[in-house]
């Protein structure tokens, strides 16, 4: 028998940055990809569009195999609209990225599209 792990959920849009990179650093590949919605888009440039959790969920691991760690940046305030919130953080080296969550029937938040790098 194999235990789920207990993940935090993201009660607040503001909160979905924080879990990922929390995840990642904890080599929790399968809690990133939950943080998206099971339909998920992914931008991660190069004209590269990752379609659905299991596809993001790979493109995690590969990301995360590199030895790449994703770093906190200067996360603007998200501005919502019901349901939906659209959320972005300057990370450090100047990048810019820009997401859409939506608010689940339990309250908490999933991304429902991710653009890596917007500028």
């Amino acid at each position: 028998m194999t235990d789920e792990p207990n993940r935090e959920p993201a009660h607040d849009p503001q909160d979905l940055e924080r879990l990922l990179i929390a995840r990642q650093w904890a080599g929790d590949i399968d809690g990133m990809a939950a943080l998206f919605e099971p339909n998920a888009v992914v931008d991660s440039g190069e004209g590269q569009l990752t379609h659905g959790r299991e596809a993001i969920r790979a493109l995690f691991a590969d990301i995360t195999a590199t030895g790449r760690k994703f770093a906190a940046g200067d996360q603007a305030p998200a501005i919502v609209n019901g349901d939906l919130a659209l959320t972005s953080t300057r990370l450090p080296d100047g990048t810019v990225t820009a997401e859409v969550a939506r608010r689940q029937s339990d309250g908490t938040w999933l991304w429902v599209i991710d653009r890596f790098s917007i500028a």
